[in-house]
């Protein structure tokens, strides 16, 4: 499977890649960004890619086969003791792309698509427990509703969760089929886009704890970058963009940062056309001042 990093040369540009520098990719996947860095750097140039998701990583580094890339399986809230363990105090840039890799969305094993018959389970890193079958089989209603709501901005929320509930009483949901069926069911109607993408988008940030680890990300990003080093952020929905906005308006006003983006950047209408899946991303960066 081909990947197509979004917004390469943006944020290449954005992080001023120098050719002697150290470049953290927070957000390693299947290497696209990461690929490109490495272009740009000279022997001494290094690329520390970071992944929640080991076999990512696993698969990244074969791939790629370059000793200027040093691996860590680690998620955000690790970040600056990843950085520390493997000996690294301060970096040139380190950039994070916030979008579910297709590897992820593909395998039907991992249980993130509602096309899929597979086990509901959306971890990015395996070796943790909570999964979305764990959340819709055993977490009461209001907190099913509480996470559709705030993390998939569904209207519907309420309703589904108690179509949840209900279903659940005759047994077990176990397939990502079942819930998409099961949210179909409420919505009825067909948009643009599937049903129970919103509700599906809610349980994966749920599971993988996504906007408490982006936010403590950010933080210890600022503390790890050296003095005009660079910060570039790639969000796909208004919840993350939201939070990367505020920390780069805070960390501003603060007097640590100063934002490269006052508007973020978007993808051209022929990115779009050449990766539709870049449609939605937003990239907003700044400087360590």
């Amino acid at each position: 499977m081909t990947h197509i990093p979004v917004l390469v040369e943006e944020v290449l540009e954005l992080l001023a890649v120098k050719e002697d520098g150290l470049y953290v990719d927070a957000t390693l996947g299947s290497g696209g960004h990461t690929e490109r860095i490495l272009k740009k750097l000279g022997p001494s140039g290094r690329v520390i890619g970071i992944d929640r998701d080991i076999e990512a990583i696993k698969r990244t580094r074969q791939r790629l086969k370059d000793r200027r890339l040093i691996t860590i399986h680690a998620s955000f809230s690790g970040l600056s003791e990843a950085l520390r363990g493997a000996g690294f105090k301060e970096v040139d840039g380190i950039m994070m792309d916030l979008g579910v890799s297709m590897n992820q969305l593909k395998d039907p094993e991992r249980g993130f698509s509602f096309q899929s018959d597979a086990r509901l389970d959306m971890r990015m890193d395996r070796s943790q427990t909570l999964t979305a079958e764990e959340i819709v089989n055993q977490w009461s209603a209001q907190k099913i509703e509480r996470i559709i709501r705030e993390y998939g901005e569904e209207r519907f929320a309420r309703p589904i969760a108690k179509a949840i509930i209900t279903e659940r009483k005759r047994g077990p949901i176990y397939s990502c089929r079942q819930l998409a069926d099961i949210v179909m069911r409420v919505k009825r109607k067909r948009g643009r886009i599937h049903p129970a993408t919103k509700t599906f988008q809610a349980l994966r940030i749920a599971v993988n704890n996504e906007i408490e680890e982006l936010q403590q990300g950010l933080e210890q990003s600022v503390k790890l970058l050296k003095k005009d080093g660079r910060l570039a952020v790639i969000s796909y929905h208004s919840i993350e963009d939201r939070t990367v906005k505020r920390f780069f308006v805070k960390a501003e006003r603060d007097g640590l940062m100063q934002r490269i983006t006052k508007k973020p950047i978007v993808p051209s209408e022929e990115e779009v056309r050449r990766n539709p899946s870049a449609r939605s991303a937003k990239l907003r960066g700044g400087k360590r001042i």
